[in-house]
């Protein structure tokens, strides 16, 4: 095998979400009939279930009546819209936001991630990563070349904090690393870090040199009054090795839209728009003109939508613990769940599959998010609530079936 069929190889979207059907089905042995019920696709958000922020279609249209000039904007995104978003964002994460040198808008969050990362890694790199995290963050270090370090998080066995082991952090600092990429929350076991871990992950960076990426794009779906602290907060850390992702495709259920802000280091964020130009040249020019939509939500909308999501996490969970063996933290913020089964007598691989053909449930297996969660799974809840909770007893039944 060639060294470029070598690198294509690691960016595996077999288990990505929508892309179930493309799954290869042949020798999966079922026990037991099919289970009947309305077909549950925890891998996304149902745009169905939860409706974009009112109003952002119009603006939409809007943006199609301006015609050219808002289709050919500037590859960093219309000026107009990003000082507008800037003074949005700096207002959330109390930063100095500059839209003309610190932000760019992107084709959805995953486009910024690319271009944030292709920005900053070279061959070799040594670049750390939090497990488990966001499953792109490996397969995208792994194509740019550079070196996976792996940074520990006990989120089942912590409550007041993520669990971040911020002395394997920075052993991995003094060994080199270069840049380290996390998200807050945690995608995918919905976790918050607390005050203390973001202030010692930005005095770490500090002190080392190192560059960070965060990717905060659930930040403004936060439960149960926690506190949330914002890197880009912390005047330790230089804000030239910062970069910050966000976005409204998930709380705010714009991700058709595809749009996605990246803000922070002018140095990066230089590189970031000379890589888009060639990659995409800029985020779609019209659907740029959403982003008016973006916290400026009606009165109520942001809690109820908030308010909504607890109300399934609770159920959901509450379902989860009642199954003999699993094991599930809360979500703190977002809307994913992680939970962990029992030992089964299938492969994690094989169960995600039994689930979806014998129980029309579909989840992502946990070895995306980290090569040693061979028996977890992750679950976006951001569903109808009675279809997910019902989906739940399905989940249950295929446990049962396939309990070693």
């Amino acid at each position: 095998m060639d060294s470029i069929e070598k690198k294509f190889l690691k960016l595996g979207a077999e288990n990505a979400p929508g892309q179930e059907g493309r799954q290869n089905n042949d020798e999966i042995k079922l026990s037991g009939n099919k289970i009947p019920g309305k077909k549950v696709d925890f891998s996304h958000g149902d745009v169905d279930a939860f409706e974009p922020i009112p109003g952002s279609l119009d603006h939409f249209i809007e943006g199609v009546q301006i015609g050219g000039k808002q289709a050919y904007t500037e590859y960093r995104g219309s000026e107009e819209i990003r000082e507008m978003t800037a003074e949005k964002l700096a207002d959330f994460t109390s930063s100095k936001i500059n839209p003309e040198k610190n932000l760019i808008i992107t084709p959805g969050t995953q486009g910024a991630l690319f271009l944030a990362m292709g920005s900053t890694i070279s061959r070799n790199d040594k670049v750390a990563i939090v497990v488990p995290d966001y499953f792109a963050n490996r397969k995208l270090v792994e194509f740019f070349e550079g070196e996976v370090v792996y940074i520990s998080m006990n989120y089942l066995h912590s409550t007041s904090c993520a669990g971040l082991d911020l002395e394997q952090l920075e052993e991995a600092f003094k060994a080199g690393v270069k840049l380290f990429l996390f998200s807050n929350p945690n995608n995918p076991a919905g976790v918050i870090y607390s005050p203390d871990e973001i202030r010692k992950i930005a005095e770490l960076a500090q002190s080392y040199g190192v560059q960070v990426v965060v990717d905060q794009l659930y930040s403004r779906q936060v439960f149960d009054g926690i506190n949330y602290t914002h890197l880009a907060a912390q005047n330790i850390l230089d804000s030239e090795n910062l970069v910050t992702i966000m976005g409204p495709s998930k709380t705010e259920s714009l991700s058709g839209y595809r749009l996605g802000v990246a803000f922070g280091s002018s140095k990066i964020i230089n590189r970031m728009e000379k890589l888009q130009a060639i990659v995409s040249l800029r985020a779609g020019g019209y659907n740029q003109a959403v982003l008016k939509s973006w916290f400026h939500e009606p009165e109520g909308w942001m809690a109820q939508r908030i308010a909504q999501h607890q109300a399934i996490r609770d159920d959901l969970v509450a379902k989860l613990r009642s199954i003999k063996g699993v094991k599930v933290r809360s979500t703190e913020a977002g809307s994913y769940l992680f939970p962990r089964v029992p030992e089964l007598t299938v492969s994690m691989e094989e169960f995600i599959k039994i689930l979806r053909i014998q129980a029309n449930v579909i989840v992502t297996p946990g070895t995306e998010f980290g090569p040693e969660f061979t028996s977890s799974f992750r679950m976006n809840f951001s569903q109808d609530h009675s279809a997910a909770v019902e989906a739940i007893d399905r989940i249950k039944k295929v446990v049962e079936e396939y309990r070693k």
